[in-house]
């Protein structure tokens, strides 16, 4: 196999506007099941058929589940017993923030909370008693927020139009109105090293969160890139969030020792069941583990880049994910940044085990 590869085409049909920050994207999201196509014999189909068989393979593929990872079993313990421990709560509720750097999986944390809490209360209130929920609601912080904007960005995942002249009063009541008479428990606020509460603005975002919070039933989730190192438990503002809040961060797999070569090993074993070709041998990829750490620098999300486009190009090509397919699969900057310093590590620290060290 030589030569550059094309991604085979793809369906370049518009995709209606309904991000996971509107209520109709995120109940798509919360709704959505990853399955496996079916499998009928090739050679009874005709040639559209078969075409139709292997583009729902590399869609398939190319939205595997995420891996349970052991951030996202933390998030979701955590999480959903702070829920528990809020409910009844009139103040001072308690929330969460996952910190960490990019690519480390901190919204794949934060949504499958969500996700699941949602799945949670719909099996509690099924059919009608449930039809008007809206327990989750997701939002993210914009760039340079204002306590408007951020008030804007709830409005619209309800679906509320105010109007450019509503005033902040207008916009918040309403929103909170809407949150209460819909039965909100859970609150994700995504990208919050947005805010920055060494600026006038970004205390006032803070103090507008700490106003829902106190004002919504619900129990709050952040989530951003090295919260703590950006500033946000800072001053007297950020010892109260601190205060309040319990942090899980979010890292990078490491590869030093016994023990974390076999986590690692575990999360690409996990991803290589889901695979659905028919002549990948199991556990190829597992033995392909020091070369998968090696271009993903221990990063969930690069890993997860990496193995989807093997198999959406192994689809075409052998029916197996093979180093030589992986080789073709373009991984982010990030990963690439971190590889030189975590292959140091990973040489070196079994050394200083040997040593006594």
């Amino acid at each position: 196999m030589t030569g550059q590869r094309s991604l085979p085409d793809v369906d370049e049909g518009l995709v209606p506007d309904e991000p996971l920050t509107t209520k109709e994207g995120w109940r798509r999201f919360v709704g959505h099941r990853v399955e496996a196509p079916d499998e009928p014999d090739p050679a009874g189909l005709s040639a559209r058929g078969r075409a139709e068989l292997e583009q729902a393979r590399r869609d398939y593929h190319s939205a595997l589940p995420p891996a349970n990872t052991p951030t996202i079993r933390q998030v979701l313990s955590t999480g959903r017993l702070l829920v528990q421990l809020n409910r009844g709560q009139f103040s001072a509720r308690r929330g969460l923030i996952v910190s960490g750097d990019s690519g480390t999986g901190k919204t794949t944390a934060l949504t499958q909370l969500g996700r699941t809490h949602e799945h949670v209360v719909r099996r509690r209130h099924p059919g009608k008693g449930g039809e008007h929920r809206i327990p989750v609601v997701y939002v993210t912080v914009p760039t340079a927020a204002t306590p408007k904007m951020l008030a804007s960005e709830l409005a619209r995942f309800y679906g509320l139009d105010l109007g450019a002249r509503a005033t902040m009063p207008e916009i918040v009541n309403t929103v909170c109105a809407v949150a209460a008479r819909t039965h909100v428990e859970l609150v994700l606020v995504d990208e919050i090293h947005n805010l920055n509460l060494a600026t006038r603005s970004g205390a006032e975002v803070s103090d507008q969160l700490k106003y829902f919070a106190e004002r919504l039933p619900a129990t709050f989730a952040y989530a951003g890139i090295e919260v703590a190192e950006s500033g946000m438990f800072a001053g007297v503002r950020g010892r109260q969030i601190a205060g309040r809040f319990t942090m899980i961060r979010s890292t990078a797999f490491d590869y030093g020792t016994d023990e974390q070569r076999a986590a690692w090993r575990a999360l690409v074993g996990t991803l290589e069941s889901t695979l659905r070709l028919h002549r990948h041998r199991p556990g190829t990829l597992v033995d392909l583990a020091d070369y998968l750490f090696e271009r993903t620098g221990g990063m969930i999300g690069s890993l997860s880049q990496l193995v989807r486009g093997g198999a959406v190009l192994a689809v075409d090509d052998g029916e197996a994910i093979t180093r030589e397919l992986l080789d073709l699969v373009p991984v982010d900057e990030a990963a690439l940044q971190t590889r030189p310093q975590r292959r140091t590590r990973a040489r070196t620290a079994p050394a200083a085990q040997r040593s006594g060290a």
